[in-house]
């Protein structure tokens, strides 16, 4: 998809380049070839493609070549059902700011909103801007929503397994890994697309130092201590992760414990009983109980206080807890 956004107009669909006449910002989502053609054509200079997008190192997602400014990052997407992070690329003209991208982010749809609402024209250094400023925008609203189900997953953590709660003791912890593993994974791609749109800003305000107006350099400024705040509230929570999961491990081993302590009193509570049983079971004559009238219920007194007692003697210590 190819759209042209102008000031004071709705975004229009592009296919040729008479209707991208006017516009600072041509947005690309998953473009053609024939697509990145078309906007290479009408703002230039070329388009990047996804796998120039993916580049790691720092040389190949800022640079400048003659007059076009190039850079990229890495931008986290959050769904109800799933988590990705997809590259998005800029290229900024004297005239256009062209974006690649290849998901559907809430951000550009609101900094779309912006740029059509705006009455006064506006230049593609200052689209560039607003895209960045709605970016973290966003970001600030989703890292306040991991807050929350952070804070939520403290509380089931430490109120510890509830049967009339969970079904099972085992899919209670997988459910609260899996909680924390997602969390941890969240945390990781937020923090690449922070330090990702940090460094467009800073290279922005270098590269483009006396292009840009006094009102957008101050902008830009306030994106990078909104960034760096950011930042810092990424650190806390991934420091609060690994609480949680150190925590969570915790517990499952006690959980574990508790059940080895069960299976090692059921282990001996039944040797007492099975070594009574033998030894009456013997095949010698010389038994004193052997002919005693009593000696099958002895026996079987015999039996249930060697399982009785272990179970006091188990119960005293703490291994066993009735009721629960």
């Amino acid at each position: 998809m190819f759209l042209a956004h102008r000031t004071g107009q709705p975004a229009r669909a592009v296919e040729t380049e008479t209707d991208a006449t006017g516009a600072v910002w041509l947005d690309l989502v998953d473009p053609t070839d024939n697509e990145r053609a078309l906007a290479a054509r009408i703002c230039g200079e070329s388009i990047p493609q996804r796998n120039d997008l993916e580049e790691i190192e720092s040389s190949s997602r800022l640079h400048t070549e003659e007059n076009a400014v190039y850079v990229s990052t890495p931008l986290v997407r959050r769904t109800d059902t799933e988590l990705d992070s997809t590259p998005i690329g800029f290229v900024l003209t004297r005239n256009h700011l062209v974006t690649v991208r290849f998901s559907d982010y809430t951000s550009f749809n609101t900094a779309a909103r912006q740029v059509s609402d705006t009455p006064h024209a506006i230049s593609s250094d200052e689209a560039l801007v607003v895209i960045l400023e709605c970016i973290v925008d966003r970001l600030a609203d989703v890292l306040e929503q991991v807050g929350l189900s952070l804070n939520q997953l403290s509380r089931d953590v430490f109120s510890g397994y509830n049967p009339k709660r969970d079904q099972r003791v085992a899919s209670w912890q997988r459910t609260i890994m899996r909680r924390v593993g997602h969390a941890e994974d969240f945390a990781s791609l937020v923090r690449d697309s922070l330090l990702g749109l940090d460094r467009i800003a800073i290279y922005i305000s270098e590269n483009r130092k006396r292009e840009l107006a006094k009102g957008l350099e101050a902008r830009l400024a306030t994106v990078n201590r909104d960034v760096s705040s950011l930042t810092d509230f990424v650190s806390q929570l991934s420091g609060k992760v690994e609480f949680l999961l150190d925590a969570a491990l915790g517990f499952i081993s006690i959980e574990q414990n508790d059940s080895m302590k069960v299976l090692t009193v059921v282990s001996f509570i039944g040797v007492a009983p099975t070594l009574i049983a033998g030894i009456y079971g013997m095949n010698f004559k010389n038994i004193p109980e052997l002919n005693w009238a009593w000696g099958y219920w002895y026996s079987l007194v015999l039996m249930a206080l060697s399982v009785i007692l272990p179970l006091i003697w188990f119960w005293k210590r703490g291994w066993l807890k009735w009721g629960e």
